[in-house]
């Protein structure tokens, strides 16, 4: 399994993001919707594979006790880490990984968020374009 956790970084949003501020996504059901809820209601307690996981297991209906081999199956495929996240890429929030590799959003208009992307003991990572140039 290749992780898609990073540590001590910060995604910032893409540089072709239509937002110009946080927003949150309006279908809470999308891949976006579920990412930023857990990502808002419990902030720093998921890593990227677990967030990307607890988004495809609720999606996909997968029961508790049946998550253990859908996951070891998730993995078993690469997977897109959060810079292609529809949070970073059209929704304008930035993720910030923390040292255990938890993963925070800040709106692109915030101090946070400004904060976070000037310091120089974080790796700043761009979300992924939505367009080639």
């Amino acid at each position: 399994m290749k992780s898609t956790n990073y540590h001590n970084a910060f995604i910032t949003v893409s540089a072709d993001c239509p937002a110009t501020a946080g927003v949150e996504p309006a279908n809470g059901n999308s891949v976006a919707g579920l990412q930023y809820a857990l990502l808002r209601g419990e902030p720093y307690s998921f890593t990227s594979d677990d967030l990307l996981f607890e988004v495809f297991a609720r999606r996909n209906g997968i029961d508790d006790h049946k998550r253990e081999i859908a996951r070891a199956a998730f993995f078993s495929k690469p997977q897109a880490c959060l810079r292609a996240s529809p949070l970073a890429k059209q929704y304008g929030w930035g993720l910030h990984h923390d040292e255990r590799g938890r993963v925070a959003v800040y709106g692109v208009e915030t101090d946070a968020y400004r904060k976070l992307a000037a310091r120089d003991d974080l790796k700043l990572v761009p979300g992924m374009r939505n367009r080639r140039s």
